[in-house]
């Protein structure tokens, strides 16, 4: 007879289970199989930390195949402009250079003159003392 009851009871799952006993209807909901599973805070932090490394990962992977999108940025700091360094920024002298500069071109206008001198001789000499 239990042989039979256990090959119906098989057999037939629809017509479910009934029992009187009070220790079956109490339940363990944290270590049941249908519980949700729980994650420890460490593998919480550290889903989290990989989950915020993959997002920064796919945007920078985005904004490497698609350089057309631009960038865009509300930081304040960002709309400052360096008046100096900027790249259509007139272009200034230090001092040391600006007198370099001036020697270089006196030099070249005495070497220019000289060669003018010798490829023309018909020219002449001009003296100043008088």
């Amino acid at each position: 007879a239990a042989l039979k009851k256990s090959a119906v009871d098989y057999m037939h799952p629809e017509v479910g289970v009934t029992t009187t006993d009070a220790t079956v209807f109490g339940r363990n909901y944290f270590n049941r199989a249908s519980a949700p599973e729980m994650e420890d805070d460490e593998d919480a932090e550290e889903r989290v930390l990989v989950l915020a490394e993959a997002a920064a990962l796919k945007k920078s992977a985005m904004d490497y195949m698609h350089p057309e999108v631009g960038v865009t940025s509300a930081d304040g700091a960002c709309f400052g402009r360096n008046y100096f360094n900027r790249p259509s920024a007139p272009e200034t002298e230090d001092d040391e250079d600006a007198e370099e500069r001036a020697r270089v071109l006196a030099e070249a206008a005495a070497l220019k003159k000289s060669a003018m001198d010798y490829m023309h001789p018909e020219v002449g000499v001009t003296t100043t003392d008088a």
